[in-house]
């Protein structure tokens, strides 16, 4: 029609505007749902976090308190027992009786060397004795052969480490102030929400976790205090520090006017892959980094006990996109949205070919009726007035007048059967069918119908077998054979060989009766309409035979509501040959 076009515009406005608008939706939707699973993701990351950050701490906080807690004679290679707690650093008296060092042999677990730096800038170890008393200590060591690989660690010691940065970095008071807070760590404010409220969580928790270090430390220094200590020993808080790429525990000892700093050298590969270990089950990509300066920021994720911030990575749950039922739903909606689209897109197709079909069905038909209608007026009122004395011509006036009546019989038949098939009613009883007797019965008519065309019918009933017996309706078989023979006449009828051969053959469970005829047959690109209802136009209809197009879509439906089939088949010398297969009785 020629308005489809606007339909179709109309639709594909609507079309796009829905799209439009869900695509908008969605696109929101899944940016709040993105956004909801990051919070929820960074939720778990950072309670990981502090879940392994108290873990990692727990594990170290015994190592630093037994640091803590050592006596600061002990880092010398030996002392008196009577001068201990007195003023073991003066001049050496051999008349007193020695006693190696408890730090002299090998280094406890995760250290690699004690050292003590004196006032003159030297480095010495209990692991490590050299002078008069080298070969004492030596003698007395579990395994001596740890003593040279302490004495290199020493030499390496001295080497990378220097007195005035240990003390710079050594504050004679402990850097924490009197309500516990960090300095430069203002208290969070509350009320937030999001990552805000992550971080200032964490920045607390680190805040806790070093109150709580650096409250063990202070009970272990009233523990040592509590031990008789000449009173003008002062030993400092232990403090863990990178210098010169090495993580050590040092802190500042004062014995009178001069200044000691003491200390350890931990094993910082060791110490990483047990914390890593540790905290796999929480963080399994986890990652420990040394921090030479600590700042302000970035604090949320260090260690109170030592200098190293934690690198979480990628939580292996947060690795996995997982699907939300708002993804779910959307996909469900889109599908939908989409199938009812293609629904409504496939109604309106057939609504427009219908109303085309519709209208060209009325232009075929009214041409159809238009020239039998117009011979009927004509004739009659010639018959009428009493125009024809010639009684012949008389006859013949009124054998077309019945011509023209079958034909428009024929037609109308034709419609009404399509009609009541396409509204679901049955046909007739189908029931077993001599194929002989129904030849018989039908072979005038189509005899009749070949001669009105001047053609010939080649159908004998004798040459089929007389027990082939087809199961059908014979008032439906009729109608198909009369449709095939009146299309053969019609298009036929300019064919050199005017025949119309009707044939009846057995093939399996199936009985075939073929009508073929000799005229031009049937272009390929007729082919693919050539059972389709109400195909031919008004101007088809007017510059080919005569007809509307319903014939073959006839016979096909009321073939298979039999539940048989009609086919076409080509012949080799051409024409077109029409095959009716039909179950065996």
């Amino acid at each position: 029609m020629s308005r489809s076009w606007r339909i179709w515009l109309a639709f594909a406005v609507c079309l796009v505007v829905v799209l439009s608008a869900l695509g908008w939706i969605s696109r929101e939707v899944l940016r709040l749902d993105a956004s909801e699973a990051h919070a929820r993701r960074q939720a778990a990351l950072e309670e990981n976090v502090r879940l392994a950050l108290w873990r990692m701490e727990s594990a170290l906080t015994p190592l630093v308190a037994r640091e803590s807690a050592r006596p600061y004679f002990t880092y010398a290679a030996f002392y008196t027992p009577e001068r201990a707690y007195a003023h073991m650093f003066n001049d050496f008296a051999w008349d007193n009786r020695l006693v190696p060092s408890p730090l002299a042999g090998k280094p406890g677990e995760y250290v690699l060397l004690h050292f003590q730096c004196r006032p003159d800038g030297g480095f010495e170890s209990p692991q490590a004795p050299d002078g008069e008393v080298a070969a004492l200590i030596q003698s007395s060591m579990a395994d001596p052969g740890s003593w040279a690989a302490a004495a290199e660690r020493l030499d390496e010691l001295r080497m990378r480490l220097k007195r005035d940065e240990l003390l710079a970095r050594l504050p004679d008071e402990p850097n924490v102030g009197p309500a516990g807070e960090l300095p430069g760590l203002a208290q969070a404010p509350g009320g937030q929400a999001g990552s805000e409220y992550q971080s200032t969580r964490s920045v607390r928790e680190y805040q806790k976790r070093h109150q709580l270090q650096a409250a063990a430390q202070h009970q272990v220094q009233e523990l040592n205090v509590q031990v008789e200590s000449p009173p003008d020993v002062r030993e400092g808080m232990i403090r863990p520090l990178w210098l010169g790429g090495m993580l050590v525990l040092a802190r500042r000892v004062a014995i009178g006017d001069r200044v000691y700093v003491q200390g350890c050298w931990l094993d910082w590969p060791a110490i990483r892959t047990w914390l890593t270990e540790d905290i796999a089950d929480l963080l399994p990509r986890a990652a420990l980094e040394p921090v030479a300066e600590p700042s302000v920021d970035g604090r949320e994720r260090m260690l109170a006990a030592l200098p190293i911030r934690l690198s979480p990575g990628v939580l292996a749950s947060a690795e996995a996109a997982s699907v939300s039922p708002i993804r779910v739903s959307l996909t469900i909606v889109w599908a939908c949205v989409l199938l009812a689209a293609s629904a409504v897109a496939a109604l309106l197709a057939g609504a427009v070919r219908l109303s085309e079909r519709r209208g060209a069905f009325v232009s075929a038909v009214t041409h159809e009726l238009r020239t039998p209608l117009t011979t009927f007026r004509m004739y009659a009122e010639m018959l009428a007035t009493g125009m024809v004395a010639d009684e012949a011509q008389r006859r013949h006036y009124l054998e077309t007048l019945r011509i023209e009546a079958d034909r428009l019989s024929h037609l109308v038949q034709n419609v009404l059967s399509y009609a009541r098939l396409e509204r679901g009613r049955p046909g007739g009883q189908i029931e077993p069918i001599g194929v002989a007797d129904l030849l018989a019965r039908v072979s005038g008519r189509l005899t009749e119908r070949a001669a009105q065309a001047g053609m010939d019918v080649c159908l004998d009933p004798a040459d089929v077998d007389p027990s082939a017996r087809v199961m059908g309706d014979a008032t439906a078989i009729e109608q198909i054979l009369f449709n095939l023979v009146d299309n053969a006449c019609k298009y036929a009828a300019r064919a050199n060989d005017r025949r119309i051969h009707v044939e009846v053959h057995r093939a399996a469970d199936h009985v075939c009766i073929t009508v073929c005829d000799h005229g031009p047959g049937i272009s390929r690109h007729d082919l693919r309409r050539l059972f389709r209802p109400f195909s031919k136009s008004s101007q088809q209809a007017a510059n080919s035979a005569p007809g509307v197009g319903l014939g073959l879509a006839l016979c096909r439906r009321l073939a298979r509501d039999m539940h048989g089939d009609l086919r076409f088949r080509g012949t080799p010398d051409g024409g077109a040959c029409f095959e009716l297969r039909l179950l065996a009785g």
